[in-house]
């Protein structure tokens, strides 16, 4: 697989071996040995998958006390997917990178804890699927507004508002937002 590192400390994309003939492909998704090799010393403990419809967006969620890494995947269908650095005091803090996923690229990125996630589906019916490194925990989860000014996002294709649910229009600015105590440099 070929690991590319971002302008995020951290944040990884991955891109997997696929194997492909006249019946299809095969591709190893996740395997420890490999993942940890690449810098993702993480247990997994949870796995999600959700659909959403072109123009949906989720996001920009964390947690806290309880940070998640994520190692998202698109299985089907198209996403913008973001992570934004909350870790305060970190060189990136504020920032955010973006990557398209597609069940056709298989492309993974991964984002370690410490960092809000969201994305924006490109295609209906598109298919998402993401390992967690710890579990959903309702009451620690935060969002942050998906258009704070101070973030800048750059959501490609964006012409209208995008179908969000109640909870992540009632966002909160990353300068509003109760988030990870300072940078350890981890």
């Amino acid at each position: 697989m070929r690991v590319t590192p971002t302008e995020l400390d951290g944040v990884l994309v991955i891109e997997p071996k696929v194997f492909g003939d006249d019946r299809g492909f095969f591709l190893e998704t996740y395997r420890r040995d490999r993942y940890r090799e690449a810098g993702i010393p993480y247990e997994f403990v949870q796995d999600n998958h959700s659909r959403s419809n072109k123009g949906v967006l989720r996001g920009l969620h964390f947690q806290e006390p309880t940070p998640q890494g994520k190692l998202v995947r698109v299985v089907r269908g198209a996403i913008f997917d973001v992570a934004v650095d909350i870790r305060r005091g970190s060189p990136g803090f504020g920032r955010w990178t973006g990557v398209e996923l597609t069940g056709d690229n298989h492309r993974q990125i991964w984002i370690p804890p410490g960092f809000a996630h969201g994305f924006l589906t490109l295609i209906d019916a598109t298919h998402v699927s993401y390992k967690c490194t710890d579990y959903y925990a309702p009451q620690h989860e935060r969002t942050l507004l998906w258009s704070d000014p101070g973030i800048g996002i750059v959501w490609p294709g964006l012409n209208a508002a995008p179908q969000l649910s109640a909870n992540d229009a009632a966002g909160v600015l990353l300068s509003e937002a109760k988030i990870l105590p300072a940078y350890a440099g981890k």
